[in-house]
């Protein structure tokens, strides 16, 4: 028989988000209640396509969690330049910036043409060009923030960097070496940096690499290197990332005892309908 609720679910989700696209001329006058400041700056990579997540995803950050000294929308050169006013009314903390200002120096000269022309190889320049002046979270534009965010407050006082835990192991299994080196998967959605970390493992398995990059590519070298950096998971209870109500109507971690939730693709659409409530 078929799901009714998922396809329901993605039906409404999809509703929602035509109607939050639409209404975004109306959102952005709409100032968030900004209960603190975050003593770190954010910063997040995405494109014209992701703009209603990004404009969402920064809204519920400001309203659960605080004001960081900064947070810079580092744009894959897609947005056009109405949605770049978009984005730069939606707060004083916002400022966007191009991909092209973000390439990490002294990089070899095998890795570089990926770093600045590969979808995600930008992506990766940007996390390890972080942080730039002081402790920097990275989030992808699909992470949606809750009530519990309020304990961002003192991430700074992190002794380590800090990652979001993925829930299966999502690589480009040519960089692995070891069946231990897959072990306690790394996603790239939400990062916490405290300090430059050291990039020569990620780099010298990608410059070994046997054939051309794929989508996993950065996060596998990024997974590599934090644990390689001694960096510590985020409590997966409040910083969530799951599938397994994918096939559900209902958001089983939606709430407000969480900090976030990554809505990867295969739940993009429960970020809209826990939105909406």
């Amino acid at each position: 028989m078929p799901n009714f609720g998922y396809h329901f679910a993605r039906a409404e989700a999809s509703a929602i988000r035509s109607l939050y696209r639409a209404a975004l001329p109306q959102i952005i006058r709409r100032r968030s209640n900004v209960p603190a400041a975050l003593p770190f700056e954010v910063y997040s990579y995405s494109g014209e396509m992701a703009l209603p997540e990004q404009v969402a995803s920064i809204r519920s950050l400001l309203r659960h969690a605080g004001r960081p000294r900064k947070f810079t929308v580092v744009s894959d050169g897609s947005y056009t330049t109405r949605s770049l006013e978009v984005l730069r009314a939606l707060d004083d903390s916002v400022t966007v910036a191009p991909a092209n200002e973000w390439q990490p120096r002294d990089v070899p000269e095998g890795i570089r043409s990926y770093l600045a022309a590969h979808p995600t190889g930008r992506q990766l320049a940007l996390i390890m060009s972080l942080p730039a002046a002081g402790p920097a979270l990275y989030l992808d534009s699909d992470v949606l923030f809750f009530p519990g965010a309020s304990i961002l407050r003192s991430l700074a006082t992190a002794a380590s960097a800090l990652y979001l835990a993925d829930c299966q192991v999502s690589a480009d299994e040519r960089l692995f070496r070891t069946a231990t080196e897959r072990e306690n998967p790394v996603n790239t959605g939400v990062l916490f940096l405290t300090e430059k970390l050291d990039w020569s493992l990620g780099i010298g398995r990608f410059l070994e690499l046997d054939g051309a990059p794929n989508f996993f590519t950065n996060q596998t070298i990024t997974h590599l290197v934090m644990h390689a950096n001694k960096a510590q998971p985020f409590d997966r209870r409040q910083f969530v990332l799951q599938l397994d109500d994918q096939f559900s109507y209902a958001d089983r971690s939606a709430g407000p005892e969480i900090v976030l939730r990554h809505y990867v693709n295969p739940v993009r659409h429960k970020f809209w309908t826990a939105l909406r409530r």
